[in-house]
């Protein structure tokens, strides 16, 4: 039970702080364009390039 006092504490602070990174994330754009990056894998660069 003493376990208790310690255990319920800790875990409201590690959720508290994980909903404070991902704000954070969120407000610093880190989430802005979620399709671009999926389209430019799809692109075909791999020409050589012109002499």
């Amino acid at each position: 039970m003493e376990a208790l006092y310690l255990l319920i504490p800790l875990s409201v602070l590690l959720v508290f702080a994980a909903l404070w990174v991902f704000f954070r994330a969120s407000d610093s754009g880190q989430f802005d364009d979620l399709v671009g990056p999926a389209l430019r894998v799809l692109q075909d660069d791999d020409k050589p390039p012109l002499e």
